[in-house]
């Protein structure tokens, strides 16, 4: 999981609240933490809501150094009570409604989510922390940036344009937490990301949608004439981007995390039927015969891409796994866990925190 070894001087305890902790991303990020660092206790607050699992987290929730607590932080108040039971020293906030077509149809559960629970946690942090080693991290996304034509690249220093609800929620997230930077001095650092993708992810998002219905041979629906692009960027390589900017980014500033990898949305498509087919033993093209493009997605960008040379360069990271290889793992992953993949598609996935924690 790791690119590099950063040598970090851990002799301070740190208490970090890690906010959508059950996620996609964020139970990669809690078990990179949990792994790596034996000092720092890993508070993981996420409202469970329909992406949020902890069966995800199972491997890692006996951990004597992590704790879970069911948190909503559109309410002020839980905000605050997780704050004083634990002495929060720091926060990786990656909690966020994150899917455009949800966006679309509800863009009200976006703004209280991504706009409202940002500025709660914002407030609290600048009542609590005084001066000391503090850090407030900031996940966002690429999408904030809008649409890019055939070339370009997104950058730090790229005006915000957002297309949906759901980026432009992010973008106002964005926004207050720099606000709060210059305004009350608070100690922040954001990230942008392009698409990740891996194992955990909701099957609502393309890459485990397709798995899934080329798997139980579905039809494959893809947006408009599929030629849309994205960067796609494996979720482990970022967790691993999170750990150094945490560390050693510089307060008030930005970094772009990309996976300099680049794919039409069809390309995606064909390369996951190849890898399904292959795996099952099926004949070659089998799957594609499922592909059905259905009406584009409202305001769809055509084009993500980051040029994440700052990151690079001035942290010392770069991502390590190629498509190929990604989407191999993915397909190897989801084919292996084949009851992680029903229970969520059957939502009996919803049942584990009522059976291991209510009580």
């Amino acid at each position: 999981m790791e690119n590099f070894d950063y040598n970090y001087m851990e002799a301070s305890k740190k208490t970090i609240l890690i906010t959508g902790g059950a996620g996609f991303i964020g139970n990669h990020v809690i078990r990179f933490f949990l792994q790596k660092y034996d000092t720092y206790h890993i508070v993981n607050g996420d409202k469970l809501t329909y992406a949020g699992n902890l069966e995800n987290l199972k491997d890692v929730e006996s951990s004597p150094n992590y704790s879970f607590e069911k948190l909503d932080i559109v309410d002020l108040e839980a905000v605050k009570a997780i704050w004083e039971k634990y002495n929060i020293t720091d926060v990786i906030h990656l909690a966020a409604e994150s899917h455009v077509d949800r966006s679309i149809e509800n863009p009200a559960a976006f703004i209280e989510t991504n706009v409202i629970g940002t500025a709660n946690l914002l407030a609290v942090a600048n009542e609590k922390w005084g001066s000391g080693d503090h850090r407030f991290y900031h996940v966002s996304t690429d999408e904030v940036y809008g649409s890019l034509g055939e070339t370009g690249f997104f950058t730090e220093e790229t005006p915000y344009d957002p297309r949906s609800p759901y980026s432009a929620s992010k973008a106002s997230s964005d926004h207050l937490v720099r606000a709060y930077f210059h305004t009350f001095e608070l100690p922040i650092v954001i990230s942008n990301c392009s698409n990740n993708y891996g194992p955990y992810q909701f099957p609502e998002k393309l890459i485990p949608l397709m798995i899934n219905n080329i798997i139980n041979r579905k039809p494959l629906p893809v947006y408009g004439d599929g030629t849309n692009v994205r960067d796609w960027l494996w979720v482990e390589d970022h967790a691993s981007a999170i750990d150094v900017i945490f560390h050693k980014g510089k307060l008030g500033e930005t970094y772009n995390i990309g996976g300099e990898n680049e794919l039409q949305n069809i390309e995606l498509v064909h390369m996951l039927c190849d890898i399904v087919d292959e795996k099952l033993g099926r004949p070659s093209g089998d799957a594609k015969s499922s592909i059905k493009f259905v009406t584009d997605r409202k305001g769809h960008d055509h084009r993500y891409a980051i040029d994440a040379s700052k990151i690079i360069k001035q942290l010392n990271w770069k991502p390590t796994i190629q498509p190929r290889e990604g989407l191999e793992k993915t397909v190897d992953w989801y084919l292996e866990h084949s009851d992680w993949l029903n229970n969520i598609t059957s939502g009996d996935y919803k049942q584990y925190y009522e059976k291991f924690y209510t009580h």
